[in-house]
């Protein structure tokens, strides 16, 4: 696919996709971007709208609303990263879960057929599909094992990519993304532990850790993830694929981290453990520098750095 081509980013006015969003632009594409700003912020696209970019105020769970437009946008892409994020609204609401991470993939993926649109790349998860790691780091064929809807609905979503690719021929490709960090974050979930902590040190508070601290996570910086994309939309490489560092970091460790960058004024408050949480989860992203040319390049020295410069 040329560099310069049209793109509609569904859920751009999100964390991930909004940056997504700026880096189209810079290398000179056209957007459109899709968000019923229920989590997303219209702030989050200041920038990409002041150069260019078109905001459409839409649900994705409107299959003839996401039709129309995008047959009148006629992108040559889309960047799927509209979803329900929360894994206790996932638990609380399953059903609702579901229509927005799996019947809102099929409308879209339903309206790129229609449109003839030549790649749609998927977001999906890795650790909330893998669930506690069983072999780590995780590779892709790891068992599917969720801890909650959202890991199911987002694994089904997946499948319709498959299905869409082999009774229609639409070029799709899902990453599955490790924990995902960075400036403009939204402290929702369990994903949003570095955006809690960049708050509390800022603001001189105390991070909460619940048990020993010592359950891991693999976490990698929004820009190594928005170049993950960029890779995926001009390869032909389809199924899932791991986005992720290959590296487990503790809780602690990432305290201990913050502190470096507070001169050690940072210490943890233990609480309880969180019934049902995953022990230890990071991916294998061999298959990602195999297939796409991608590696993690952002250390999290580096990206706590670059997240806490962009709070302050």
């Amino acid at each position: 696919m040329a560099t310069l081509v049209k793109a509609l980013v569904t859920g751009g006015a999100g964390f991930i996709g909004s940056h997504v969003v700026d880096a189209l632009l810079e290398r000179g594409d056209e957007v459109t971007v899709i968000d019923n700003l229920s989590t997303g912020r219209r702030e989050n696209l200041d920038g990409a709208l002041a150069n260019g970019a078109v905001l459409e105020e839409l649900d994705i769970r409107d299959a003839t609303a996401v039709a129309d437009l995008t047959a009148r946008v006629a992108p040559d892409a889309i960047f799927h990263l509209a979803a329900q994020i929360d894994v206790r609204v996932s638990a609380a609401d399953p059903a609702f879960d579901a229509r927005v991470n799996v019947e809102g993939t099929i409308n879209v993926l339903d309206a790129a057929r229609q449109a003839g649109v030549a790649r749609v790349v998927n977001t999906s998860t890795g650790g909330a599909i893998y669930g506690e790691g069983r072999v780590l780091p995780a590779t892709e064929d790891h068992p599917v094992a969720p801890e909650a809807p959202y890991g199911q609905s987002k694994f089904c979503a997946e499948g319709y990519c498959e299905l869409f690719r082999r009774l229609h021929g639409l070029s799709t490709v899902s990453l599955r993304y490790s924990n995902v960090y960075g400036p403009r974050q939204d402290p929702l979930g369990e994903a949003g532990v570095i955006a809690i902590f960049c708050g509390k040190l800022l603001d001189g508070g105390t991070p909460t850790v619940f048990g020993d601290g010592l359950q891991t996570r693999d976490y990698v910086y929004v820009g190594d993830v928005v170049r993950a994309n960029l890779l995926a939309v001009e390869s032909n490489a389809g199924g899932a694929i791991n986005i992720g560092t290959g590296v487990g970091t503790s809780v602690l460790g990432l305290v201990e981290s913050l502190a470096a960058q507070a001169e050690g004024r940072f210490q943890p408050e233990m609480a309880p453990e969180r019934p049902g949480e995953v022990r230890h989860n990071h991916l294998d992203a061999s298959r990602a520098m195999a297939e796409l040319g991608w590696d993690a390049q952002v250390g999290l020295d580096e990206g706590l750095q670059r997240t806490l410069a962009s709070l302050r």
